[in-house]
């Protein structure tokens, strides 16, 4: 009993990040322009949170913190692509190798280290981060299919004509769309750190990119969207678990997850190539 505890312990863990991540970046994915600087956001969110913890000791400066300095970065994602006109993709990928340069650079100068940081007597905070996570999916899940905003975010995808007939510009909404991207990574981010008590450089770990892949085998759902970030951290539990007991090669149990999401991925767009 102890060890499907720990099991499933370890699996809410992997999917927190996961899911907000997923959340966030279902927005902009849902106005047409897919957010693949979630990366990036990620981890300014955790070496925010980390940096404002270790001199305060808040929790929720900390969290503050980490949300404010996402949403700015997504900020400055969006004028680079709506306002400069720079290719989206290009920019993501730019604040995603900013996010990694900085982090390293700002360690350097406040903490005297290009290594991890630790900070000391951070609470426990796993319940309450999966008790935001689940509520912030209902408020998503809301917002998309009952409210006007979500109406016309996810008309900015296939009736963007409609929207400019109305006089609605649908790039206020892609706008929108990845500020909220900031807003939802940056919580996510300062689980990353305050859930280990440090920063890492580097902790995201792709978590970004799998994000992306989590919003797509959710069917772009926010419903989804949570039982794809569940499965997934199932798999990368299962995996961590494996190591230990099987004699397979860890190469092998490592990518199980990776391996489990492209299947998934395989089956689901099966029944959507039959129906073009």
């Amino acid at each position: 009993m102890d060890y499907v505890f720990s099991f499933l312990k370890s699996s809410v863990t992997i999917m927190i990040p996961l899911l907000f991540a997923a959340t966030g970046g279902l927005f902009p994915a849902l106005a047409g322009t897919l957010n693949i600087a979630l990366e990036g956001l990620l981890l300014i969110g955790a070496f925010s949170s980390l940096t404002v913890f270790y001199f305060t000791g808040s929790v929720t400066a900390a969290i503050a913190c980490a949300v404010i300095a996402a949403t700015a970065l997504a900020a400055l994602h969006s004028f680079a692509t709506f306002k400069l006109r720079a290719n989206i993709f290009i920019c993501g990928l730019a604040v995603n190798l900013f996010s990694s340069g900085i982090c390293i650079v700002l360690s350097d100068k406040i903490f005297k280290t290009r290594g991890v940081v630790s900070a000391n007597n951070v609470p426990g905070l796993l319940t309450w981060y999966l008790i935001i996570g689940l509520f912030l999916i209902i408020i998503s899940h809301l917002i998309i299919y009952k409210t006007p905003f979500g109406y016309r975010l996810r008309a900015c995808d296939k009736n963007s004509n409609s929207l400019v007939s109305l006089g609605i510009k649908p790039q206020n909404y892609q706008t929108k769309a990845i500020l909220i991207s900031g807003f939802f990574c940056g919580i996510g981010g300062s689980f990353l750190s305050l859930n280990l008590g440090a920063f890492v450089p580097g902790m995201s770990a792709g978590k970004g990119w799998i994000a992306l892949a989590v919003i797509f085998l959710g069917a772009k759902k926010p419903l989804g969207v949570l039982a794809a970030a569940f499965i997934f951290a199932l798999a990368e539990s299962f995996s961590n678990y494996a190591q230990g007991f099987w004699n397979i090669p860890s190469g092998f149990i490592l990518a199980f997850p990776y391996i489990c999401t492209l299947i998934v991925l395989i089956i689901v767009s099966i029944p959507r190539s039959e129906q073009r």
